[in-house]
């Protein structure tokens, strides 16, 4: 069977569609010194890469036209001219959409296939899950009794995010975009109450009536209307860590919407945004306590998982339609 590979075919306007990306036969070079060739068995889809699909100045480099996307991975060592990695070794790193992969053993981190199934080091215990554990304890500090506010609730980032709220004492409350959605946040992940921002017919007055004693801490994935519904509902000395935006990611003009910052001043809001990379020096921290949780039962998660390589644009596709259930991810 060939060796493949997914370009980006061409910058997108507005909404990326299947003429994005272009598959394409794929040669691979002789293993160097410090090389390890890498065959993928699950690749992460995130929204950020909608971003890399722009010729933009960000804090990642935007993707090349003309070469393979690139997204978290986890996969099998095949070969290796790196010391430290051996065939058969477990591996996550940044890798090429691609069947296989030669990169260096400097871009791999070799992973304990007993502490969790493989998928959940892109999730759980990958960038989902230390974006909701960091952004959620540093930025939005939750003290027990407080209500926390999740947008894009049944994502990948959000559904651990109203968990480890739980976990803090904290009442939560989701904004999800289906009713299947709202039922599953609120049996099996313990969120207090889900409003479904599509069926709402005043989102501010649905957000008001399910945050009775107001909103203390607001984590924003999706920025949008839902964010301008959540703000008008802000207590004072609120915080909100601004994790996304994916409600503006595919817009071609510059939308107008309110004018927040008299709602900040007048509420002393603190409002952070914040990459993961931010706190690359305590991942491990982070890790064994996401881990510790899922161990002792105080975390759950959810998978949808997509099969086979030539699937990686529709999951992509997916995320900007709200098909996931947590992470969206493509077994290959």
């Amino acid at each position: 069977m060939n060796k493949q590979q997914i370009v980006l075919a061409a910058r997108p306007k507005g909404m990326p569609d299947a003429s994005t990306f272009r598959f394409e036969d794929l040669q691979l070079p002789r293993l160097q010194s410090g090389d390890v060739l890498v065959e993928p068995t699950y690749f992460s889809v995130d929204p950020y890469m909608r971003g890399r699909m722009n010729d933009a100045k960000s804090y990642v480099p935007p993707f090349v036209v003309g070469e393979p996307l690139a997204g978290g991975a986890v996969g099998t060592v095949i070969d290796s001219q790196s010391e430290g990695f051996a065939p058969g070794d477990l591996v996550t790193g940044t890798l090429p959409w691609a069947t296989q992969s030669v990169v260096p053993g400097t871009a791999l981190k070799k992973l304990d296939p007993s502490l969790a199934p493989a998928s959940y080091y892109l999730g759980i215990l990958g960038m989902p899950g230390l974006t909701a554990y960091f952004g959620l304890l540093d930025i939005g500090k939750p003290k027990a009794g407080e209500t926390v506010v999740v947008s894009g609730a049944a994502g990948a980032v959000g559904i651990i995010v109203g968990q480890i709220a739980k976990i803090q004492g904290c009442r939560v409350v989701g904004i999800a975009g289906s009713d299947d959605k709202v039922t599953l946040l609120q049996d099996q992940f313990g969120f207090d109450a889900v409003v479904n921002y599509k069926t709402a017919p005043d989102l501010t007055k649905a957000i008001a009536d399910a945050c009775p004693d107001g909103v203390d801490v607001y984590f924003d994935n999706v920025g949008g209307a839902v964010s301008d519904a959540v703000i008008e509902n802000l207590n004072f000395h609120a915080r909100i860590p601004l994790c996304g935006q994916i409600a503006l990611y595919n817009t071609t003009d510059v939308p107008t919407g309110p004018r927040i910052q008299p709602m900040l001043l007048t509420r002393s809001v603190l409002m952070q945004g914040f990459i993961i990379g931010n706190y690359k020096d305590r991942f491990g921290e982070g890790v064994r306590q996401l881990a510790a949780w899922v161990r002792e039962g105080k975390l759950q998660y959810t998978e949808t998982t997509l099969t086979g390589f030539d699937k990686l644009p529709d999951a992509m596709l997916g995320l900007f339609s709200g098909q996931n259930t947590g992470k969206m991810i493509v077994e290959v």
